[in-house]
């Protein structure tokens, strides 16, 4: 999953930075990278240039024991996968109930979760300079620097603990289901 995200954002950076793609080109074609030049003085700067994120490859085996989870508890991944298109409403608000329940009782099974913002949806809310970028998303008309007011439109959520199963050595966490053969 981590060389994903390094594609996607090699892929966008070969677009928008004409030395990166060049250099993306050089590797591509064997030729081996210059040795790094030391930097020259520095030039006055008008803006602070914000540094970019680190990308952290996310833990596959995590998640995809979380989806494994939910396939044993609530049926998800059949749920997904199947067609519902020849279903009734009715029949598939039936299976909806099921995975529901299944999939509420994985997640308060294996993690607590408790809402980012403590106000009520629908209130005025004041984000101070220096907010959590990461655990509140502004949307609408965002102009100019924090302080921000606006309204809670929802609450979002954080995990403060997660209690996942240890896996045995060689367990294989790609197989969510194991197929079913009856005899």
């Amino acid at each position: 999953m981590g060389r994903i995200a390094l594609a996607i954002s090699s892929f966008f950076a070969i677009i928008a930075q004409p030395d990166f793609a060049a250099s993306v080109a050089q590797l591509r074609d064997g030729v081996p990278a210059p040795a790094p030049v030391p930097p020259a003085a520095p030039a006055p700067v008008a803006a602070p240039v914000p540094t970019p994120p680190v990308w952290q490859a996310p833990p596959e085996t995590a998640a995809l024991q979380l989806l494994g989870l939910l396939q044993r508890e609530a049926r998800f991944v059949d749920f997904v996968e199947q067609d519902v298109a020849a279903f009734s409403d009715a029949d598939i608000g039936g299976a909806a109930r099921v995975v529901h329940e299944g999939c509420r009782k994985v997640l308060r099974e294996h993690f607590t979760i408790a809402t980012v913002r403590t106000e009520a949806e629908g209130s005025r809310i004041t984000l101070p300079a220096g907010f959590d970028a990461a655990a509140v998303r502004v949307t609408g008309n965002v102009v100019g620097q924090p302080p921000f007011a606006g309204t809670l439109v929802h609450q979002g959520w954080r995990v403060s603990d997660s209690r996942l199963p240890q896996l045995a050595q060689g367990h294989d966490a790609s197989v969510l289901a194991p197929a079913e053969v009856e005899l």
